[in-house]
């Protein structure tokens, strides 16, 4: 850094900058994580999911919820294995911080490739509120709203 920037900005205003990109990391990872995991959902484990949310967290998409982190990995192996592969793109995430805790909201492109190789994608608004722990930021919530999509998604399983 240099001596301007230190002059200019003061320490609180430092350590805001550096608490936004952390949390604006948490979403990075997260959407990362879900398209480096693969078609078998490699890496989508607890550790992934405790490095990532709290105890307490909760995750919603259009088509299903989970609360807690016990499960979490699995709400999103499960997820994941309807497509053949994905790759979100996010804007960079807004991070309104206020005090330990913090909300982001950022836009993303997602675009999943089913089974068949067909695309589905979607414009969707991501909402999350993380927290300031003893292991630093953490996601307590997640939220995507769906704003437009193209293609169809996949079937849900049918009954047996």
């Amino acid at each position: 850094m240099s001596k301007f920037d230190t002059e200019y900005l003061t320490a609180a205003q430092l350590a805001a900058a550096a608490h936004r990109i952390e949390v604006a990391a948490l979403l990075d990872r997260y959407l990362v994580g879900l398209d480096s995991a693969g078609p078998d959902s490699a890496g989508l484990d607890d550790a992934w999911a405790g490095s990532l949310f709290t105890a307490d967290a909760v995750v919603e998409f259009p088509v299903g919820r989970h609360q807690g982190i016990d499960g979490l990995a699995g709400f999103h192996r499960t997820a994941m294995a309807k497509f053949d592969r994905t790759q979100h793109l996010n804007s960079p995430a807004v991070v309104d911080l206020d005090g330990d805790r913090a909300r982001l909201r950022a836009n993303l492109i997602s675009t999943q490739v089913l089974k068949s190789q067909e695309l589905f994608v979607t414009g969707t608004a991501a909402v999350g509120e993380a927290v300031l722990t003893a292991h630093g930021w953490r996601l307590r919530s997640m939220s995507f709203r769906l704003i437009w999509k193209t293609g169809e998604p996949p079937k849900p399983a049918q009954p047996r």
